[in-house]
């Protein structure tokens, strides 16, 4: 039998990180011994109070039925938890909505806004999801370069009048991913500005929101004027260590909220009550978890940074997120560099390219590992002499 796909799937090729995932377990059967700080996946579990709520409901034989979406009880859960964290005034029955995890709303969203050919302004580079959803809703991507220059922020005043005037919808995500930048509240303020005079949806990712260092990261909702606007999506993922639960939650707009609501009516039954109820307790908690997990990072971040610069590598400190956006040496692309360190140091990274043109000479770094193995991933790039040696080049010219 011939199985024939559909045009659409033209828009979903074999992505680069299936490329390296079989790469890596190809060397790993080889024998070679591999660490892989490519993928953004917290390696630590969810504080034990997460886990043993969870535990009790799952015992319960009443609550196997479908939810069909958020219980009240996890709304108000999430109101809560901005009202505390944010100072922004949630309303449950209309401004809160349930998603399992947030990539699923970020991918079904564009669907809702736009209709095929419309313009949607999407940051450069960017988490992969957002050109995924793009595809599915047939609309186009205008990219918004993030640049040292401008402290990795869009330009709003380089994008022309005509896309301006056509782009329906905008995407941000601030602390980022894959670059780990922080939006200021100005520039937070000229996007409403810039929303509102050209009628233009702000989605804004706020995935990373706990995963800071020194300065707390704003919430877009908390700007003047932003409900008017946008939406921000969160996520336990990052915050708590439930990645796999595969629950988040997006607040703002009433209207926008509706939407999303309506499509996801038609293509999900909820999310498995046990696990609404162990995010509930996330959301409310009042323990010193997320000062405690900070600290596991930042001291993850230091020892990685600190390693790899006394390799001559030029790598920033990030402010906020599980990322480094280090610097490809010239003389690679980053594609070529990110396999050069799996073949010769047995180090897996994401190339910038796979997030968008303006990726190109960077790669992601993940500090997904305990701090012992991130030392040992400096010490094999040190043996490999990668480093080193493009160091001593570029000083040479």
């Amino acid at each position: 039998m011939e199985i024939k796909f559909s045009k659409k799937m033209d828009s979903f090729p074999t992505s680069i990180f299936n490329e390296l995932s079989s790469y890596k377990k190809r060397k790993i059967n080889e024998g070679y011994d591999i660490i892989d700080l490519s993928v953004g996946s917290p390696d630590l579990p969810p504080p034990p109070f997460v886990m043993e709520e969870l535990s009790n409901y799952a015992k319960q034989p009443a609550y196997y039925g479908y939810t069909l979406t958020g219980t009240s009880e996890f709304n108000n859960a999430v109101c809560t938890y901005y009202q505390h964290k944010y100072d922004v005034s949630i309303a449950a029955e209309n401004e809160a909505l349930m998603v399992m995890g947030s990539q699923d709303g970020l991918v079904h969203l564009p669907m809702v806004l736009t209709n095929p050919g419309d313009l949607i302004l999407v940051p450069d580079p960017g988490y992969t999801a957002y050109a995924a959803g793009i595809s599915l809703a047939e609309a186009i991507p205008y990219p918004m370069p993030l640049q040292s220059e401008n402290n990795f922020l869009p330009n709003l005043t380089l994008i022309p009048e005509e896309v301006c005037e056509k782009a329906k919808l905008m995407i941000l995500n601030f602390p980022g991913n894959p670059v780990p930048a922080m939006a200021t509240s100005e520039f937070f303020e000229e996007v409403v500005q810039f929303a509102k005079k050209y009628n233009i949806i702000v989605l804004h990712d706020f995935a990373y929101c706990e995963l800071y260092y020194d300065k707390k990261p704003i919430s877009f909702l908390s700007v003047d004027g932003a409900k008017e606007v946008g939406i921000e999506f969160n996520s336990l993922s990052k915050s708590f260590n439930m990645a796999g639960c595969r629950i988040g939650y997006v607040v703002g707009n009433s209207e926008v909220i509706s939407g999303l609501d309506r499509l996801k009516s038609n293509l999900d039954y909820g999310v498995f009550l046990p696990i609404q109820k162990a995010a509930i307790r996330a959301l409310k908690d009042e323990s010193i978890f997320t000062d405690s997990l900070r600290r596991i990072y930042r001291e993850r971040r230091d020892s990685l940074v600190t390693g790899l610069r006394e390799l001559g590598w030029n790598v920033s400190s990030p402010l906020a997120s599980m990322f480094l956006w280090a610097e490809v040496p010239k003389q690679f692309t980053s594609k070529e560099f990110a396999y050069k360190l799996l073949d010769d140091a047995g180090v897996v990274v994401t190339p910038g390219i796979a997030f968008g043109n303006e990726g190109e000479g960077y790669v992601r770094i993940a500090i997904v590992q305990d701090e012992a193995v991130l030392q040992r991933a400096v010490k094999k790039i040190k043996d490999s002499g990668i480093v080193l040696e493009s160091a001593l080049e570029e000083e040479s010219v």
